[in-house]
């Protein structure tokens, strides 16, 4: 397995970081604890939170840990086009009795704030969503002990983190739960329902980068697991499976979601944020999925008073339930032993592959 991360975790295991308060320490102290990589979600967070929950964590666990966070966004948006999805959503604003929110109320998630802590404070490992950091940032980072992953959704995303300087690749699937973490949010281009599922992703992306590759999408299970490695995978970076544990920061409402018969299908939308994102076909997502515009963070900051008002009466018909396409194989164990228990599917998936292989050279 190449050193280049994977030597700080005992098992191929990274819960994902996601944003929104799934990922908080304990989560992450839980899975580094047992053996995998924990991670903390910085998007929509202050630098100040960031730094808290960084060392609440440390204060849990002395073994290596990840941080996320959130690339800039270039000013793409249509205001034009938010402007009509704001008139959309005049009636959602007065359902939930809260104002819709500002949609220029930023686009770099105070960016470059929280990475002068993250260089004056360096943490093992920072992974990065939305785009790929500059040579000198990627550089940065490693003169400060820190590996770095990049997110990428494409071959050419891949080329350019590995040309960059990253250490390693999280190579994301359509059938990831959440936003799709690649560099573009144009229409044209983001894949809306047609992009490239993990296994020939991983492959097609083998084929044109050396450095080491993170899995992700809908992997719920060891046995997929396997199949990912197999594929030329280092490691499987998990979300759904990890957000119904206790430990996690989750809403309780959607928690139950993942396995509620009522949301039986998944589906990417832009209907929150503006960006594509897999989530639980909701009344929402039905509502407003097709007229939402390609505007990130716009539309995020314009719905986020709507979830939060949905959630608090209680209304799963009104969040964003994230969730990847194996949500229903979600199994409520406690982090740790979800680590454990992963860890054991892919051993014995392993030794099936590795029998199987035997058998067939003997006959």
């Amino acid at each position: 397995m190449p050193s280049a991360l994977t030597d700080l975790f005992r098992y191929p295991i990274v819960q994902a970081p996601m944003a929104g308060g799934a990922s908080c320490p304990p989560l992450a102290a839980a899975v580094s604890e047992a053996g995998g990589l924990g991670s903390l979600a910085a998007g929509y967070k202050t630098p100040e939170a960031m730094y808290e929950e960084i060392k609440q964590l440390r204060g849990l666990t002395g073994r290596p840990f990840l941080v996320n966070l959130f690339m800039p966004q270039p000013p793409t948006a249509d205001p034009g086009a938010v402007e009509v999805y704001r008139e959309q959503l005049a009636g959602e604003s007065t359902w939930y009795e809260t104002p819709l929110g500002d949609p220029d109320a930023g686009a770099d998630d105070a960016y470059e704030a929280k990475l002068a802590i993250l260089l004056e404070d360096p943490v093992p490992v920072v992974s990065f969503t939305f785009g790929c950091p500059t040579r000198e940032v990627l550089g940065a980072l490693a003169a400060a002990g820190t590996r770095t992953v990049v997110t990428v959704t494409s071959p050419v995303e891949a080329q350019t983190a590995q040309w960059a300087g990253a250490d390693a690749l999280c190579v994301q699937g359509v059938e990831a739960g959440g936003h799709q973490g690649g560099f573009r949010n144009d229409p044209a281009e983001d894949g809306m329902g047609g992009g490239l599922g993990l296994l020939s992703l991983i492959a097609l992306v083998r084929e044109t980068v050396r450095i080491p590759v993170i899995a992700a999408g809908g992997l719920m299970r060891g046995a997929q697991i396997a199949a990912a490695l197999a594929a030329g995978a280092s490691a499987a970076q998990l979300g759904t499976a990890f957000l119904v544990t206790p430990e996690s920061g989750a809403n309780a409402l959607h928690k139950r979601a993942m396995t509620d018969p009522m949301f039986g299908r998944t589906e990417l939308t832009r209907a929150f944020s503006g960006r594509p994102a897999r989530g639980l076909v909701n009344r929402f997502i039905r509502d407003h999925g097709p007229y939402a515009p390609a505007a990130y963070p716009q539309l995020h900051h314009l719905t986020s008073g709507l979830r939060k008002a949905a959630a608090k009466q209680g209304d799963p018909q009104g969040m964003a339930l994230w969730a990847g396409q194996g949500h229903r194989l979600a199994r409520e164990l406690p982090a740790g032993r979800l680590v454990e228990t992963l860890a054991a599917e892919l051993d014995a998936a392993r030794a099936g592959l590795t029998a199987g292989a035997f058998h067939g050279e003997a006959r």
